[in-house]
């Protein structure tokens, strides 16, 4: 009977877990980043491919995408980007960039987003990278999640870039952030 009695405990438990963390539909929207790490350090460095400053997520459910908007390099200029993942089976997104992507959100709350991504690229290279996107003012618990998750994936700490407190990237988001006000020209 005692046996019974902590299974069902177990499952109550991990069904307040799940309902915990919104569904991702619900946390459609801005997003900035604040950390990230990578296997290969050249990806995140100021001139790789995934030093991105993230705009916004914008997740859909029902039809099984996640559409993300943001800031990356391309020949050394910043030009704003979109790409559409598609969500597989198995819960996690595939996209192209950079060459072949496979990326889940391992933990969400209002707040913070913590991404984990397996890039492939067109060298058949394999990079692990983890991503902490919120606000300016992370809280403990979502940086906590992201070095967890970072650990976890093997990733040294010492390849993790900090997009809050780093001169360059402040620096750069100013940069962005006048390019975001500036008024488009129609031709």
């Amino acid at each position: 009977m005692k046996v019974v009695f902590l299974s069902l405990l177990l499952v109550v438990c991990a069904a307040q877990e799940e309902e915990a963390q919104p569904s991702l539909s619900e946390l459609s929207g801005q997003w900035r980043t604040a950390y990230l790490a990578s296997s290969n350090l050249e990806k995140i460095n100021p001139n790789g491919p995934f030093q991105a400053y993230l705009k916004k997520f914008l997740f859909d459910d029902e039809h099984g995408t996640a559409d993300c908007y943001f800031y990356g390099r391309h020949m050394g200029k910043w030009e704003h980007k979109h790409v559409t993942a598609i969500k597989q089976d198995d819960g996690t997104y595939a996209a192209d960039y950079e060459g072949k992507n496979v990326f889940e959100v391992a933990y969400a709350s209002k707040n913070f987003l913590v991404i984990h991504n397996i890039n492939v690229d067109e060298h058949g290279k394999k990079t692990v990278l983890t991503g902490l996107f919120g606000s300016p003012n992370i809280e403990e618990e979502g940086l906590q999640k992201f070095k967890e998750l970072t650990e976890e994936k093997g990733i040294d700490e010492k390849n993790i870039v900090n997009f809050i407190e780093s001169e360059k990237v402040t620096e750069t988001r100013h940069v962005l952030v006048s390019m975001e006000s500036r008024p488009t020209t129609r031709r």
